[in-house]
């Protein structure tokens, strides 16, 4: 308790601060070879709900254009997945910006990912628990099986961790998010050709 109420925020600004310190050569490198990439727009930006559900606004490295077809239609995922883009998502190098994201209290290094604000009436009481701490770069689900995981699963985790926050869990995550990283595995480029988005899916639980 002491450690989730005092600590671990701490180590957040920290920890945060001094990876932003070492990435900034590769931060930079990045930026630019997206910035020409992808017409002057390096960032992807999208609103997400954070601790208590407040909406914030979640940094990443823009890895998809912007092409659409002849009627003005954004593309397939996987036709506007740019080359770079592919090899940050593959290294999960596009995370990096988040670290912004934690320094400013939006997000915490480890933590339930932060979902579609679309989402918030599809969870069950149990599951708003995720929504009780600040969501995370990586969490216990991400190094669990990432996107490969079921929603019910994936969502059952997030309660796991946020029910559990200690020192010992953050760190054994910590480690597997770098092995992961390292090794490229359980990454997919586009969910839906894996699984329903949440709320698509608990509609057809409904009906």
């Amino acid at each position: 308790m002491i450690y989730k109420k005092y600590f671990k925020r701490l180590g957040d600004i920290v920890a945060s601060t001094i990876a932003l310190l070492l990435l900034s050569p590769i931060f930079i490198i990045i930026s630019l070879l997206l910035l020409i990439v992808n017409d002057g727009k390096p960032f992807f930006t999208q609103k997400r709900p954070g601790k208590n559900e407040a909406i914030f606004t979640i940094l990443k490295f823009k890895s998809m254009n912007d092409k659409k077809d002849a009627n003005g239609n954004l593309l397939p995922n996987a036709e506007r997945l740019t080359r770079i883009g592919n090899i940050i998502r593959k290294t999960s190098l596009d995370e990096i910006p988040q670290l912004i994201n934690v320094l400013k209290g939006d997000m915490s290094l480890i933590g339930p990912r932060p979902l579609l604000i679309r989402y918030l009436p599809y969870y069950t009481e149990e599951e708003k628990v995720r929504h009780s701490i600040r969501p995370g770069i990586t969490g216990l689900a991400q190094v669990s099986g990432r996107n490969l995981l079921g929603w019910d699963t994936r969502l059952a985790l997030d309660i796991e961790y946020a029910k559990n926050i200690s020192l010992a869990l953050d760190f054994k995550i910590l480690l597997k998010t770098i092995k992961k990283a390292l090794k490229s595995s359980d990454v997919v480029t586009d969910q839906a050709d894996y699984m329903l988005d949440l709320d698509e899916q608990r509609k057809t639980e409904i009906a």
